[in-house]
């Protein structure tokens, strides 16, 4: 049982980060606000989690203008899809060892 443990991710303990990066698996791109809505997260929540996850490399963000408009894209990395992959089959594992 405690094998099972060795693979989850601290990172994704927290169901906000969990759902971000739950969202961007299926999604290519996703902007700041479609997230916020999607998650039901306010500015700064949704702020302070996704540069959490961007320091650890887990997610891209790309800053742009449309116009005069900002607009904040952010995307799964490669490194962070493995992750949160592996994350997904530990939580699996766990689950049918009980």
């Amino acid at each position: 049982m405690i094998e099972a443990f060795q693979h989850i991710n601290k990172a994704f303990e927290s169901k906000v980060r969990l759902g971000i990066m739950a969202v961007l698996m299926v999604n290519e791109e996703l902007d700041f606000n479609a997230l916020k809505e999607l998650l039901s997260l306010t500015d700064g929540n949704l702020a302070s989690h996704t540069r959490a996850l961007e320091e650890l490399s887990y997610i891209t963000c790309n800053k742009s203008f449309i116009g005069r408009k900002p607009r904040t894209t952010f995307q799964a990395t490669k490194e962070g899809r493995k992750a949160f992959q592996a994350h997904i089959e530990a939580l699996e594992k766990f689950l049918k060892s009980n």
